[in-house]
C-alpha cells in the first residue's frame, strides 16, 4: 500500500510541476511537418525521461550528504510557494525546422526546467529507485499527451493546485527532518515528525495564497487607472 501511495505521489507531483514542459515540446516542434512533429515528441520525450531519471537518481545520492536534505526541504518549500503564487518563468524557445534540432531543444529545455521536479520527486521517492523509475515512466507520457486536459482541470478547479502545493510543502518538511543531522535532534520529540511537515504545508498555503492575492491586485491596478 505504501508503494502505491508513493507511486501516486510521484505522478501527482510531476504533473503539477510539468505544465511548461509540454509547452516546450509543442513550441520546439511547431515548424516541423506533422509526421516529424510526432517523432520529435516521442524521441524528445523519451530522452527527457531518461535524463530526468538519471538526474533524480543523482539527487537521491546527493541528498545523503549531511544538511543537504535539510536544504533540499527548504528549497522544496520555496518551490511550492512559487507554484501556488503563480510565479512562472518565461522561456523563449526557437522553433526548429529539422527533426534532430527539435529533439535537442526538447531534451535540453526539459532538463533546464525540471530542477524543481527532480528535487520534489527525489524527496517523494525516498531512495526507492524502482518507485522512481516507474513513477516517472508513467507520468511523463501523461504530461506529454495530456497536458491540455491537465491545464483545463487546474484552471477549472484551482483547489487542485492548492492541494498539490500543500503536499509539496509536506514533502519538503519530511525531507528536512529526514536529514541525517536533524533526525537525531528530533528523537526526544516524536510529535515533531508530523508537526514540521504540517507546518511546512501551512506555510506554503498561507504565503503562496498571500503572494497570489497581491499579484492579482497588482494586475488589476493598471486597468483601474485607465
Amino acid at each position: 500500500m505504501e508503494w502505491v501511495v508513493g507511486l501516486m505521489s510521484i505522478i501527482t507531483v510531476n504533473m503539477l510541476l510539468s505544465g511548461d514542459n509540454a509547452l516546450v515540446i509543442a513550441l520546439a516542434s511547431r515548424n516541423l511537418p506533422p509526421d516529424q512533429q510526432r517523432k520529435a515528441m516521442i524521441w524528445g520525450g523519451a530522452g527527457a525521461i531518461i535524463l530526468r531519471i538519471l538526474l533524480t537518481f543523482v539527487a537521491i545520492v546527493l541528498l545523503q550528504i549531511p544538511y543537504l536534505q535539510l536544504i533540499g526541504g527548504l528549497a522544496l518549500l520555496w518551490i511550492a510557494v512559487k507554484l501556488l503564487a503563480g510565479d512562472e518563468e518565461s522561456h523563449e524557445l526557437q522553433a526548429n525546422r529539422n527533426l534532430w534540432g527539435a529533439i535537442q531543444t526538447i531534451i535540453v529545455a526539459d532538463i533546464v526546467m525540471s530542477i524543481d521536479n527532480v528535487l520534489a520527486i527525489a524527496g517523494v521517492a525516498k531512495g526507492n529507485i524502482t518507485l522512481l523509475v516507474v513513477g516517472l515512466g508513467i507520468s511523463i507520457p501523461i504530461i506529454i499527451w495530456g497536458s491540455k486536459l491537465i491545464n483545463i482541470l487546474m484552471e477549472r478547479w484551482p483547489i487542485i493546485i492548492t492541494i498539490g502545493a500543500a503536499f509539496l510543502g509536506w514533502t519538503g518538511g519530511e525531507m528536512a527532518i529526514a536529514d541525517k543531522k536533524i533526525m537525531p535532534m528530533l528523537e526526544p520529540y516524536p510529535w515533531m515528525h508530523w508537526a514540521i511537515p504540517v507546518a511546512f504545508a501551512v506555510i506554503v498555503v498561507f504565503i503562496g495564497s498571500l503572494l497570489a492575492g497581491r499579484k492579482q491586485s497588482g494586475n488589476k491596478e493598471p486597468q483601474n487607472n485607465l
